[in-house]
């Protein structure tokens, strides 16, 4: 399995990202054909070249707009549902296409609890303009052009101050910023300056596995990706390509655990909860029988979720149950890696799970939803359509 660390020794930015990638070994000529399927080649020229940030050579990725000749549009700014468009309307791939554009609808829906909108209604000024749009592809078709299966960072470094935005200054970090680095590892800086932007921030959370050290591999890349200001430390992006050890079979994982006490809700609206929690990206949802004051039956009510999606879980609890609060506890998550495959049984196929373990066997187990659904049908034992699936 091949995983890529990103260093964020100042942060991180779109471009920053992009700069490392080609950096470490991505051909600007590959990077620039793939950008041509947002088909907004009117719109944007993509460059790089090579700079020195405090004595290290590194890759500085620039993005030229300009107004859209067709239109006469200013290109900085769009709806999400201007932005959903323009991708679907493009010619690149369709994982590429979803990905993206879910992306840009968490992003739409950080800045709507922001202003207090609803999500159709946000105007995304900075960053709903073109070169964050090819910040966002690139960075997802970069990372699929190098054949990396998984990613990593270190934890994120935030400065002060203040920044200029449509809506006057803001202080740093920015509100986007922070809305999504929630449930991630940061620290802070003694420098006042925007060290990670609502993109950086916004594609290493999304994409990140886990945020800590770097990870066990054998190194085979290293990029570095510049910034646009001079700082006292160099201000670049590093980038670690390398191949995880064979056999290993783990994945390791930051995750959030959400919990509340309930001991009002019936079993009928706790039932409801859990069926939206896991709609709404829940890894895990769990019910804890407990004793509450005044000796009350109660439920602790877990949610185990990746941190992105903890503000949405969040919310759901506050409005499907009577909770006045929600603890959050960081954990880590060591998982077998898993891969899926459909097999054919006497009654219809089946999707089986497949997991690796750490000495390189593995172990199967059929998807319910396939048994059951086959079980009803034919009209045979639950059991009968696992055996059969499992060979």
């Amino acid at each position: 399995m091949r995983i890529a660390y990103f260093d964020c020794i100042a942060g991180a930015s779109g471009d920053m990202l992009l700069g490392a990638l080609v950096d470490a070994g991505l051909p600007l000529g590959t990077l620039q054909e793939r950008l041509g399927l947002l088909n907004l080649g009117d719109e944007f020229e993509l460059t790089a070249h090579k700079v020195s940030k405090n004595g290290f050579a590194a890759t500085k990725v620039n993005i030229e707009i300009w107004e859209n000749p067709r239109t006469q549009e200013h290109p900085h700014g769009r709806h999400l549902a201007e932005i959903t468009s323009t991708i679907r309307k493009s010619r690149l791939p369709d994982n590429i296409q979803e990905k993206a554009i879910g992306l840009f609808r968490r992003l739409a829906e950080v800045e709507a609890g922001i202003h207090g909108l609803p999500v159709d209604q946000v105007h995304l000024h900075e960053v709903g303009g073109v070169d964050t749009i090819v910040d966002v592809v690139g960075v997802l078709m970069g990372l699929e052009a190098l054949g990396v299966d998984k990613v990593y960072a270190s934890p994120l470094p935030l400065g002060r101050g203040f920044v200029k935005s449509s809506h006057g200054l803001i202080p740093l970090p920015a509100p986007a910023t922070v809305a999504l680095l929630q449930g991630i590892p940061v620290r802070g800086s003694d420098i006042e300056m925007e060290l990670v932007t609502p993109t950086g921030a916004l594609l290493l959370s999304s994409q990140c596995s886990s945020f800590g050290p770097i990870p066990e591999m054998t190194l085979t890349g290293l990029g570095y990706g510049a910034g646009g200001h001079d700082l006292p430390i160099p201000n670049v992006v590093r980038l670690l390509l390398g191949e995880q050890p064979g056999g290993q079979g783990m994945a390791n994982e930051n995750l959030l655990l959400l919990e509340t006490n309930i001991d009002d809700n019936s079993a009928e609206i706790n039932g409801y909860v859990m069926e939206g929690l896991f709609t709404a990206g829940a890894l895990d949802v769990f019910f804890t029988p407990i004793q509450m004051k005044k000796n009350r039956p109660a439920a602790l009510i877990s949610v185990l979720c990746k941190p992105a999606d903890a503000a949405v879980l969040e919310s759901l609890l506050f409005r499907e149950t009577s909770t006045l609060g929600v603890r959050r506890h960081p954990v880590e998550r060591h998982c077998l890696e898993r891969t899926s495959e459909t097999v054919q049984t006497p009654y219809g196929p089946v999707r089986v799970k497949i997991a690796q373990l750490p000495d390189g066997s593995t172990k199967r187990a059929p998807e319910y939803e396939d048994c059951k659904r086959l079980a009803q049908e034919f009209s045979v034992p639950l059991r009968t359509v696992y055996q059969a699936a499992l060979g």
